[in-house]
């Protein structure tokens, strides 16, 4: 008789002991069932369905266009396609900036809908009274920090944040201020790596950097870019593990001689 191996899910509580005894905590995005379902056996530990999915996935040039019923789709097929990881749902612009019952049921919906674990939102004090209004509902919520992309048309660039004293000191009054309210983990994108790491030291949860260096809890990239699907987005603090773009283009290539030739299908590959 065969034994159901148990696999033990990563919750925000495991998060929290992963922290307390320096174990790095691993992050990607995912944005449909089959990449989900691949890196999740693979044994990342957070899968983020990030509004980078109106990037990645629908070609707008930033992540304002995606609208929640799409982050709901997405995340609804993220969720089937895992067993371990701990699934946190991006609330895309305009579903929770300025009203905290429009923040509450936005994070309800995803709940609800998708299945999903966690909800994460971009920005500090201006967005504190939805945080704490989604976490009165039991909802878990992971902020983030520094580059915060929904408000880049108030930046006008993608250059590193932070880097003056007075962003520097509101970024840690910040992160305070979301830890007081509850946060379970926050996310510090493209910051000074000093700066982030003594975030991570004064912070009792987990922070999770992008492009922030290496002394913070753990890391996350955009799943298409670490693989190469994406060969456009070249920042210094992506490391690509694949050059996938090449290999489809390389295997459609083939695919398509192939069947031009009348070589497939073969005689072995019909009925």
């Amino acid at each position: 008789m065969s034994v159901q191996k148990t696999v033990r899910k990563v919750t925000t509580h495991v998060l929290q002991e992963m922290k307390e005894r320096g174990e790095k905590i691993s992050m990607l995005t995912a944005y449909d069932f089959s990449m989900a379902r691949m890196i999740d056996h693979a044994g990342i530990d957070v899968i983020l369905v990030g509004d980078s999915a109106s990037n990645v996935m629908a070609g707008h040039e930033t992540t304002l266009p995606i609208t929640l019923d799409q982050m709901i789709y997405h995340a609804g097929s993220v969720v089937r396609g895992t067993d371990r990881a701990l699934v946190v749902v991006d609330l895309p612009f305009g579903s929770y900036q300025g009203n905290s019952k429009e923040a509450l049921n936005s994070a309800i919906r995803i709940m609800k809908e998708s299945g999903a674990h966690a909800v994460k939102m971009e920005g500090g004090e201006e967005v504190l009274e939805g945080v704490k209004r989604i976490l009165t509902a039991g909802v878990p919520v992971m902020g983030h920090l520094g580059l915060t992309p929904q408000s880049i048309y108030k930046f006008g660039t993608y250059n590193v944040r932070a880097t003056e004293e007075q962003e520097a000191e509101k970024l840690i009054r910040d992160a305070k201020l979301l830890e007081e309210a509850g946060c379970f983990a926050l996310v510090l994108e493209k910051i000074p790596s000093a700066l982030a790491g003594t975030v991570a030291r004064s912070l009792r949860i987990p922070v999770i950097g992008i492009g922030a260096g290496g002394d913070v809890d753990g890391q996350v990239l955009v799943v298409h870019d670490m693989l190469g699907i994406n060969n456009e987005f070249s920042p210094r603090f992506l490391r690509r593990y694949l050059n996938l773009y090449d290999d489809i283009q390389l295997a459609v290539g083939r695919y398509i001689r192939d069947v031009k030739s009348r070589d497939f299908p073969s005689q072995q590959e019909q009925y």
